[in-house]
């Protein structure tokens, strides 16, 4: 007789001790510790035939957004296949989001699995992936209401009903709602301390409030729940630093980069993106941040061509700029152009209409031709959301864009983009630091005192 899972959603599963290792490894993807792909590793060893044991393990294959994944993701997703006809509809529609993904349509993982959630509304599962489906295609309006269309199926008696709200959480803070976000947050680490994602969400309100000290008090205060075993925790030292850099403490953020954020030199695909997003926002304040680069681009070198997802090649694009490498440079501008101009899939677009002229922006600017930053930032940043990411992340581009415009004279739109960032986070530094430098370009030397005042009082001495 087939089984439930531990959230009462049907499975075909036969053998109580595979589902049993099926939500240990949910539990542990769920969490971002342990090794969920080793423990369903064990369980398809022990049960061949069990079919969200391969769906898992296709689901992890695919969050590694990593070609070098990608045979095993084909063989993995043709083993689930194969057992399509012992598979319910649910374990189905599973598998097609898993065949989207191989066959690089990556909106369809999110847009599969939404039918999954409208019939099976607490399979867990669905919602993790298509939350982060909803990430990668950068769809901030489903990262928040996919979670408001099953919570009600939820209470607290639902196994991961935190994550739940975790989720839901860092959906309401990339739609603005900040209040919102935080409550959520809260209430899901009050059921879970070490719910990393919700400590993430939390950060990320803190980020876009420009609430730096508190932003440092709530990570630095629970780093033994989001830290130690999480594959997570870089990521959280990531947003660490950032607080610390709109500060001006360079040293710090110097600090946390040679230690957690790279100290592992990790070719882990999203932390090797926070190292090289941080490492460009300390170039772009002429901080020369030497062997760091190097180490960095040297990964990335054997990754120029692999055009398998817009957003990390936008990273690597960092690399090569910041570090002069205009052999890499070209090879990933060539990759990407074929892309663009043959792809059908998901990436294709998403590499046509924002990662291509992104990558042709920061190799501008890393050449020094800070007018051509310009030209093809100034209208990306409207949709650069196409691409993936999270407000915080993509806030780079506008930064590259602010200080591209100071650099190559266009003061008014530098002071135009300073007022904006000053209306979208009063209490940042960076903003009211970028409008002195633009009133002073403009000849305006009181304003810009004033301006640089502001900073210094938000920041704090800097030190580098």
């Amino acid at each position: 007789m087939a089984m439930t899972d531990a959230r009462g959603e049907p499975t075909s599963a036969k053998n109580r001790a595979s589902l049993d290792g099926f939500e240990k490894a949910l539990g542990e993807l769920n969490a971002y510790v342990g090794d969920p792909l080793a423990t369903i590793n064990g369980v398809i060893e022990g049960d061949p035939s069990f079919v969200f044991g391969h769906i898992l393990k296709a689901h992890l294959l695919s969050l590694s957004t990593d070609r070098a994944a990608e045979a095993e993701l084909k063989r993995t997703v043709e083993a689930a296949e194969a057992l399509g006809n012992t598979a319910n509809d649910r374990e189905r529609g599973h598998i097609k989001a898993a065949r989207a993904w191989l066959e690089g349509h990556y909106q369809g993982v999110p847009d599969v699995l939404e039918r999954v959630l409208i019939d099976h509304p607490r399979d867990l599962l669905a919602l993790q992936i298509g939350h982060i489906g909803d990430f990668f295609v950068g769809d901030a309006l489903n990262l928040r209401d996919r979670v408001a269309r099953v919570l009600p199926a939820w209470d607290s008696q639902t196994p991961g009903y935190g994550y739940a709200l975790s989720m839901h959480a860092f959906g309401l803070e990339e739609m603005g709602d900040y209040g919102g976000a935080e409550s959520a947050a809260k209430r899901a680490i009050a059921l879970n301390p070490k719910d990393a994602w919700g400590i993430h969400a939390l950060a990320h309100v803190c980020e876009m409030q420009a609430r730096h000290a508190d932003g440092i008090q709530w990570l630095e205060s629970r780093e033994a729940d989001w830290a130690p075993g999480n594959f997570f925790a870089v990521h959280n030292w990531w947003h660490l630093a950032l607080y610390y850099l709109d500060r001006g403490d360079v040293r710090k953020v110097l600090t946390l980069y040679d230690g957690p954020i790279r100290a592992s030199r990790s070719k882990v695909a999203l932390d090797m993106l926070d190292a090289s997003a941080l490492l460009w926002r300390l170039h772009l304040l002429d901080i020369d941040c030497g062997a760091r680069w190097r180490e960095l681009a040297e990964i990335y070198a054997g990754l120029a061509e692999d055009t398998y997802y817009a957003f990390n090649d936008m990273h690597a694009m960092m690399c090569f700029a910041a570090t002069g490498r205009e052999a890499e440079a070209t090879r990933l501008l060539a990759a990407q152009e074929r892309l663009a101009r043959t792809g059908t899939g998901s990436n294709a677009m998403m590499t046509r209409e924002v990662g291509l002229p992104v990558c042709r922006a920061l190799l501008a600017f890393g050449r020094g031709d800070y007018a051509a930053t310009v030209e093809h930032l100034l209208n990306l940043r409207a949709m650069a959301n196409r691409f993936g990411g999270s407000h915080a992340q993509r806030d780079a581009l506008t930064q590259t864009l602010t200080i591209a415009a100071s650099k190559c004279g266009q003061h008014r739109l530098a002071r135009a983009l300073a007022y904006e960032r000053i209306a979208l986070k009063p209490n940042s530094a960076s903003g009211h630091a970028y409008l002195a430098r633009a009133m002073a370009g403009l000849g305006d030397h009181a304003a810009a005192a004033s301006a640089e005042k502001t900073a210094a009082s938000l920041r704090g001495p800097v030190r580098h």
